[in-house]
């Protein structure tokens, strides 16, 4: 991952009704707080690009704009990747 000044963004693909998805949110958040990042959730069923591309492969984790994991959130590798460990 290239080295910039911007501080990493986290971004939740999800869907409403989503269990999985709430899981991860609450996940998400605590792990966020850590890094001092608040993560951004988009609905996937909101933008028919991000539905077909990911359809029902969600909750889907981007760090910076990039796939980072999907279904759970893999905490050990997010933390590294957050430089939280």
């Amino acid at each position: 991952m290239p080295v910039t000044d911007d501080p990493a963004r986290l971004t939740l693909l999800t869907r409403a009704g989503c269990h999985l998805c709430e899981t991860a949110a609450e996940t998400l958040a605590g792990i966020g707080a850590e890094a001092g990042l608040v993560p951004e959730a988009v609905d996937v069923d909101a933008d028919p690009a991000l539905q077909a591309e990911y359809g029902d492969r969600v909750p889907v984790v981007l760090l910076d704009g990039r796939e980072h994991c999907y279904f759970t959130v893999d905490v050990v590798r997010l933390r590294r990747d957050l430089g939280l460990s």
